[in-house]
């Protein structure tokens, strides 16, 4: 970083900041996450202007000879990095089923803050290529990810009648109810069920099946079907 620079060195600094912040919320915006084009390019050019503002500084760092007193101008970007750090967890969310939503958000917004303190101090080709960089993790990556083969995990809950003594239904039996979910491609992971005198009263299980990529979430055709049975009172499936 220059001890000395000149107006037209911020403003190229800004200009790139704002470009660079701009095309990064435009991704996000598009694939509808909380961290837009106007929180992308907020919180790149407050990195910005915060690290031209110390580099503004710098000619008057130094110890006098009738001062003890040395400027610490790196606090005030560290300061911003590290309140950035706050903002991004609040973008983190844990849902009830137990999933974590929001770290790419927030991992993008530490990312921009340290563009932004790169693109005001002055590092513009090493700036340049960490936005690069985002490009590449942000559209290429995501490509990537979405034809990875993976693995979901879905949990399934059931309610099935009380069996009446001139009852003509057919309940399944747990040995059954396995066949049907492996044979469909689900492996269980665990299994919890409540019987009512002999007949089985409530089913549990969490499930885990292979998958291309990331698809839309979407009820199984199988949960349709046990939810057909004649005993099912109640089916319920979160995947």
């Amino acid at each position: 970083m220059p001890v000395t620079v000149t107006w037209e060195q911020i403003a190229l600094r800004i200009l790139l900041a704002t470009v660079a912040s701009f095309l990064i919320g435009y991704n996000r915006d598009e694939r509808g996450k909380s961290l837009g084009i106007r929180t992308t390019m907020l919180v790149c050019l407050a990195a910005t202007l915060a690290m031209v503002q110390a580099n503004l500084l710098m000619s008057t760092t130094g110890r006098a000879s009738t001062s003890f007193i040395t400027l610490d101008l790196m606090r005030l970007p560290l300061g911003i990095l590290s309140g950035i750090g706050f903002i991004g967890a609040g973008a983190i969310l844990r849902r009830e089923d137990g999933l974590v939503r929001g770290v790419t958000t927030a991992a993008t917004m530490w990312y921009v803050t340290v563009l932004g303190l790169l693109f005001g101090g002055g590092q513009l080709t090493l700036a340049l290529v960490g936005t690069a960089l985002a490009f590449f993790i942000l559209w290429t990556l995501k490509w990537v990810e979405m034809h990875m083969p993976t693995h979901r995990t879905g949990s399934l809950s059931m309610q099935f009648d009380e069996p009446q003594a001139d009852d003509t239904k057919s309940f399944p039996t747990e040995e059954e109810l396995r066949q049907r979910l492996q044979a469909a491609g689900y492996s269980i992971e665990e299994w919890t069920v409540r019987y009512h005198d002999s007949a089985l009263s409530t089913l549990e299980c969490n499930l885990q099946w292979p998958q291309v990529g990331h698809e839309h979430p979407r009820t199984p055709e199988l949960m349709r079907e046990l939810a057909a049975l004649p005993c099912v009172s109640l089916l319920c499936w979160r995947g």
